[in-house]
């Protein structure tokens, strides 16, 4: 027997309900098409629905919270003084709050249970038409009732979500770590995006992930660092001298100093360790909602690395694979309402190369469209043996990129700074490792021309 209204969820459900339905418009209007009032069990969230509905059939679009204010003030039945108050604290309360906690499931369960409703009515009129053996009219009613309240968004409507645009969407980013870089994408990488560190093999893209990771840590953050390639305690003690400064060659003589200079951060790391090709981005979901079970909000996630997850599709062709993969991590992280940092490698091109751009990434050049930061690091013989490197930011949605930085990078305990741009551009630097490529091939041929090994 299915209940009448929404009594068995609770006040704070129903307070919640009326208030994604003020708040969304596409919501509003998918429901409205099998709600009732009557579902509601307080009076005053009723009367505030009815007003809702009242000004959409009317002026047939939907209020924005300064005019619906308006409403409330001057079209309230003022001799029902206890209603009235209680309609605008309520308003007062859901204009000073933030978004629904659980709305997934707050939107799910009222659009079940209304559907279910209509369906109820279309079944009990069909047994009447059943003596009349009206089948196509008894067809016709049960398709109607199902195809009610299903989803009817068609996209941004330009003038009737016109308030939308003028509403301040908060990135939330979290700090690179890196002044320079920061002021480029604006603060750092945001909520819901995707940021890629490329290089190649031992060129320290894991190092550079450890160094994200640490400040999001020092801002207070949870970041859950899921490790393909290297063991959980490696992870952490690289953290350990990143954040503590000590080498990474004398953390165990050091142990009761580091545990002093960390004991007390707010912020908290969770390293994950999966063999290499046996977790999917499902499986590091699976492992997130078991995290977020126990009261754990996640603040950051870095996968090390995306190239070696293992995908979740069938795929001839491992281009495919990686775009999917890359694409997965993007949607994990607009899930998850936090950024996602992880790394790439290059393909031989990358090497040895002064500067490496995308045309350098392995595989997939695909997976580049979906990132919203993405910076290469390039270091030769040379630049190993004086601890520095170079970046060059490859990708930027929130600014300028294509620009090259001078950095200093210390493997030994994980300090990675980035400088100001040394006044070699991108076509300067490519000019001269071209050239430089061009005699070392000299002299190969030379010494193959003259019998020399």
């Amino acid at each position: 027997m299915l209940n009448k209204d929404f009594s068995k969820f609770g006040k704070n459900f129903q307070e919640n309900l009326v208030q994604i339905m003020f708040e969304d418009r596409v919501f509003c209007d998918q429901l409205g098409e099998v709600f009732k009032v009557e579902f509601l069990e307080q009076k005053y969230l009723q009367a505030f629905v009815e007003k809702l509905f009242e000004y959409k059939n009317k002026f047939e679009t939907h209020p924005s919270a300064k005019t619906f204010a308006a409403v409330l003030r001057t079209e309230l039945d003022e001799d029902n003084e206890v209603l009235t108050k209680q309609i605008r604290v309520y308003f007062a309360k859901i204009y000073a709050n933030s978004a629904v906690e659980d709305e997934d499931y707050v939107k799910h369960t009222a659009l079940d249970f209304c559907r279910k409703q209509k369906l109820k009515e279309a079944l009990m009129k069909s047994a009447n038409l059943l003596q009349k053996a009206s089948f196509d009219e008894i067809s016709l009613l049960i398709n109607d009732a199902l195809k009610l309240g299903s989803d009817n968004s068609y996209g941004y409507d330009y003038k009737l979500d016109f308030e939308k645009r003028f509403v301040v969407k908060l990135r939330s980013p979290v700090s690179t770590g890196w002044s320079l870089v920061d002021k480029l994408c604006k603060g750092g990488l945001g909520s819901g995006e995707l940021g890629v560190v490329i290089a190649p093999t031992g060129a320290g893209k894991s190092m550079a992930l450890v160094h994200l990771g640490t400040q999001a840590l020092m801002a207070g953050k949870t970041v859950v660092h899921f490790t393909l390639e290297l063991g959980d305690t490696v992870v952490a003690s690289r953290y350990d001298s990143c954040l503590t400064g000590i080498h990474l060659k004398d953390l165990y003589e050091r142990k009761d100093e580091i545990y002093e200079k960390i004991k007390d951060l707010k912020g908290n790391i969770i390293v994950k360790e999966y063999p290499t090709k046996s977790a999917s981005v499902v499986t590091l979901k699976n492992h997130l909602h078991k995290l977020k079970t126990r009261g754990i909000e996640v603040g950051m996630i870095i996968v090390d690395y995306g190239d070696l997850l293992k995908c979740t599709g069938n795929y001839r062709e491992k281009r495919i694979e990686l775009e999917s993969i890359y694409e997965d991590l993007r949607g994990m992280a607009q899930e998850y309402r936090c950024p996602i940092w992880t790394a790439s490698q290059t393909n031989r091109g990358g090497l040895n190369a002064e500067v490496i751009t995308m045309e350098s990434i392995s595989e997939a050049f695909n997976k580049c469209f979906v990132a919203d930061f993405i910076f290469t690091l390039s270091r030769t013989i040379e630049d190993k043996n004086t601890n520095s490197a170079r970046m060059f930011v490859a990708k930027n949605r929130n600014g300028p990129d294509g620009l090259v930085y001078p950095m200093s990078m210390d493997t030994a305990n994980v300090k990675m700074k980035v400088l100001e741009p040394d006044g070699n551009s991108i076509a300067d630097i490519n000019k001269e490792a071209a050239k430089n490529q061009k005699q070392r091939l000299a002299e190969i041929y030379k010494k193959f021309k003259n019998g020399e090994n």
